[in-house]
């Protein structure tokens, strides 16, 4: 008897037990209680704004310059085999380069637009836009608004740009407004286009470029334009961390011309070259084993009105016909001219009507010939 009680003690406390934890709250009352408890302890950062010199300085450029990016729509027309003429609408990127209004973009952003409207970063609506100036060989552009309080960005140097240099980079990506990606400068390289133009000593960076971005800032950790965002290289038209950006130097240039008669005065020598190389120059006796031998000197152009000769000896090079005997060009302004390329990046330097010092040979002989540059013809 005295062990039936406790059993039946504890029966009766199981079962009052069973009946408020389970029975009468049903069947999931327990695994409830189990699973839910009254309160959830998380675990919270405090609550730190500080942020390190970098974020900082990211969050410095941005902010000096995003108010002077603008967003850049063009509206242009073309032919449809079944719809007829058919309007076509393309975006890009730009930036505000003084308070009058002037804007520096790509020339493939606005090329054969009818219409172009600027937006500002703090407006929703566009603001009807000129097309003051075009340069396609150099794809620049540029643009002017009429327009209150506008702030120009700084234009700075890029001349002297290193490999592994911070870059920012602000645009439109996809006309995704005020977009702010960075990398570093990839490589200086000459690149070509896909209309075939080239750019010398383009910008190669691996920060995110894409559709949109063209005609955009690229800038130093000053916040100061070294760029322009010109085109990606990429297999499926995206950002593939190659993009290339022309040198604001390439464009300050310019821009003179751009602003006072819409064009670029191009310079030119007026000559047809070939280099030489130390081989060349031993078969051909020339006095110096490097330089650009003139073939041929065009009637009327700078070179010719400045007494420079070119070749009056038919030879061959390799199956290539060439005249021999002509001067030997050296240097330019004392700066070693070896090839093609680099005469072509003195005459970026300068503009028709500048007179540049040409060092050259003549024969056994070495002299100076000053030369008033010519204009070159536009390319259409």
């Amino acid at each position: 008897m005295k062990l039936l009680r406790p059993v039946l003690l504890a029966v009766v406390l199981a079962g009052g037990f069973f009946y408020f934890t389970t029975y009468r709250s049903g069947r999931s009352g327990l695994a409830d209680w189990v699973g839910q408890p009254s309160k959830i302890e998380i675990s919270e950062a405090a609550g730190s704004d500080v942020l390190d010199a970098e974020e900082q300085n990211n969050i410095a450029v941005y902010r000096k310059n995003i108010g002077s990016v603008v967003n850049i729509t063009s509206k242009a027309v073309t032919f449809d085999f079944f719809y007829g003429l058919v309007p076509e609408e393309g975006q890009g990127s730009g930036f505000i380069i003084d308070k009058e209004g002037h804007i520096l973009t790509n020339y493939h952003v606005i090329a054969e637009a009818r219409q172009v409207e600027v937006t500002l970063h703090n407006r929703k609506s566009g603001i009807p836009a000129t097309i003051i100036g075009t340069d396609r060989s150099h794809d620049l552009a540029v643009l002017q608004i009429k327009a209150p309080g506008l702030t120009p960005m700084v234009l700075g140097d890029s001349g002297n740009l290193q490999v592994g240099q911070k870059v920012y980079a602000i645009g439109n990506p996809f006309g995704l407004a005020g977009t702010l990606t960075r990398g570093i400068v990839s490589s200086i390289r000459q690149v070509h286009e896909p209309d075939g133009m080239k750019i010398d000593d383009a910008i190669q960076t691996d920060a995110s470029i894409n559709p949109g971005n063209s005609g955009g800032p690229l800038l130093n950790m000053h916040g100061e334009v070294i760029g322009i965002n010109t085109m990606i290289a990429s297999n499926v038209g995206q950002s593939a961390g190659i993009g290339f950006a022309i040198p604001i130097n390439t464009a300050k240039a310019v821009i003179n011309d751009l602003l006072t008669s819409g064009r670029v005065r191009r310079p030119a020598l007026g000559v047809a070259t070939i280099p030489v190389d130390p081989n060349l120059a031993d078969q051909m006796g020339l006095a110096a084993d490097y330089g650009l031998l003139i073939v041929q000197v065009v009637p009327g152009g700078a070179a010719d009105n400045a007494g420079l000769r070119g070749g009056t000896e038919r030879a061959f090079l390799g199956n290539i016909p060439i005249m021999l005997g002509g001067d030997l060009i050296v240097a330019i302004d004392g700066e070693k001219v070896e090839d093609q390329q680099e005469l072509a990046q003195v005459m970026n330097n300068h503009r028709a009507g500048d007179t540049v010092r040409i060092t050259i040979y003549r024969g056994k002989k070495k002299m100076d010939v000053s030369v008033t540059l010519g204009e070159a013809r536009q390319q259409m």
